[in-house]
C-alpha cells in the first residue's frame, strides 16, 4: 500500500491500516534502518499510573538526587 507525504509533510494512512488499531489514536514514530517505523500507543492521564511510574523509576535505579542533578543540568546556562 502506498501512502503520499502532503505538502505539509502529513501522512495519511491507509483505512486497511489504521482499522487493525481501532482504539490507537497515537503512534510513536521512529526511524530504522532507513524505514519509517510507527508504535501504537496510549495516553493515559499521569494520575492513574504515577504507581507504575514510582515502579519504573524504582527498576531503573533513578534516585532524587539523580533528579536534582538533571534538573541542574537542564537549567545550566550554554556556554
Amino acid at each position: 500500500m502506498l501512502a503520499k507525504k502532503t505538502s505539509k509533510n502529513q501522512l495519511t494512512l491507509p483505512k486497511e491500516i489504521v482499522s487493525n488499531f481501532p482504539e490507537i489514536e497515537y503512534f510513536d514514530v521512529a526511524v530504522k534502518e532507513r524505514k519509517i517505523v510507527l508504535t501504537p500507543v496510549r495516553i493515559s492521564p499521569v494520575e492513574y499510573d504515577i504507581e507504575v511510574i514510582r515502579d519504573k523509576v524504582k527498576k531503573l535505579g533513578i534516585t532524587g538526587e539523580d533528579v536534582n542533578d538533571a534538573v541542574a543540568w537542564a537549567r545550566r546556562k550554554p556556554r
